[in-house]
């Protein structure tokens, strides 16, 4: 069973068109250096994400998320719940109060610093995020075996 596969038979759990659970393998990132710079990332973080394209994992139950993105050079997980105010670290240590919520089957977050939109796409996940500069992610659903799922992570 494909890690799709498993997204569509967990459709019906889900509020309708927020099922952002999955494996995602970034392929494509556009103005990423720009953003980093415009929300403050230092240099050695702005050179590290240039050269690497993390795989995010997204596990929903509800209006809960436990969202994570990894790379040979770090790992970070963050949880949140919509509708509620949480507080995020980001890969350098920095802090940001983040609000997320769901509207048109869209996952919105919102910082001082900036908004971002999440949306699935067939299986594309799509992220645009900006203030002042934006910088637009997609991501390709995994298609990772279940049974050799947990020797790949």
């Amino acid at each position: 069973m494909t890690t799709r596969t498993t997204n569509i038979l967990r459709q019906a759990t889900q509020p309708e068109g927020m099922d952002f659970n999955g494996t995602w393998q970034v392929y494509s990132e556009e103005n990423l250096e720009e953003f980093l710079k415009a929300v403050g990332a230092p240099q050695m973080i702005v050179k590290m994400r240039k050269e690497i394209k993390p795989m995010i994992v997204i596990k929903q139950n509800g209006k809960d998320f436990t969202y994570t993105m990894k790379t040979p050079a770090f790992t970070k997980v963050h949880s949140f719940t919509i509708g509620k105010e949480t507080e995020m670290t980001t890969v350098d240590g920095r802090k940001l109060k983040c609000t997320f919520r769901e509207e048109d089957g869209k996952l919105i977050a919102e910082t001082d610093k900036f908004t971002s939109v999440r949306e699935i796409q067939g299986d594309n996940m799509l992220e645009v995020s900006g203030r002042g500069h934006s910088f637009k992610t997609s991501c390709k659903v995994e298609e990772v075996c279940e049974c050799f799922k947990s020797v790949c992570e």
